[in-house]
């Protein structure tokens, strides 16, 4: 499907059906086609926004989790958004929980897919390498149970982010402040009803730490999708939608 982006106020965001809002917030190399069976399977009975968070454009001052959780909250802002669902997939899982923490007013819901905020595999510490296109394909690949779910479209737009310094410098000052920001103290705040979807087969956020946001979180829920690594809502769309479809109709 063809995804229309918006822009409001300087903010650029895909915005999709009509009544509650379902807010989805991507990852560090995430796209706006990671969530387009979400947004197939839940536009006809829900209002779907996708904010394009700033991680290539941010002052590089502020580029990390604190700054992306105001960028989220100045956004519901703008839209004038209230009793939302929030699902986040990965640094989106991450900063979806610090909104949610700041603003438990706003979130009624929270979904979390591969979220990072206890541990997450840095991939051995050298990502982003620029200029190397197999490298990239191969990192790529490494977020999926079946490689070849690393379509070259996906493959080709994290290679051209890469290729910016700029840009680079931006996501390691990102991927360095989200390993900082540990919320194992904070979770126990975590008051709302809060489903987990997680891969089984997760190499990046890996089962045990699904575990432990399980532990920590009081209120919530966890479901496991097997042959399924770290983008449940990529690799296995249809039984992550059935998931979420009956957390939201509970």
């Amino acid at each position: 499907m063809a995804l229309v982006v918006k822009e409001k106020s300087g903010f650029k965001y895909v915005d999709e059906g009509q009544g509650r809002a379902l807010v989805l917030l991507h990852g560090l190399f995430g796209a706006l086609s990671n969530w387009e069976e979400v947004i197939k399977r839940f536009s006809p009975h829900f209002r779907v926004i996708i904010p394009m968070l700033p991680i290539y454009e941010m002052p590089i001052k502020e580029a990390g989790l604190e700054g992306l959780r105001k960028f989220v909250e100045e956004f519901v802002e703008v839209m004038k958004l209230d009793n939302m669902i929030l699902m986040g997939n990965s640094l989106g899982g991450h900063v979806g929980i610090l909104y949610t923490l700041h603003n438990k007013d706003k979130v009624d819901k929270l979904v979390l897919t591969g979220s990072s905020g206890l541990f997450e595999n840095t991939m051995g510490g050298s990502y982003p390498r620029r200029g190397s296109y197999d490298y990239i394909r191969e990192r790529v690949a490494y977020t999926f149970y079946d490689p070849n779910v690393a379509s070259k479209e996906l493959v080709d737009e994290v290679f051209e982010t890469t290729k910016s310094i700029p840009k680079c410098m931006r996501i390691v000052a990102i991927a360095k402040s989200a390993q900082r920001n540990n919320l194992a103290a904070d979770l126990p705040n975590l008051t709302v009803p809060t489903l987990l979807v997680w891969g089984l087969n997760d190499t990046i956020t890996p089962p045990m730490v699904a575990h432990e946001f399980n532990k920590l979180i009081p209120n919530s829920e966890l479901r496991f999708i097997d042959k399924c690594c770290h983008a449940p809502m990529m690799e296995h769309p249809k039984k992550f939608n059935e998931i979420v479809q009956d957390f939201l109709t509970d």
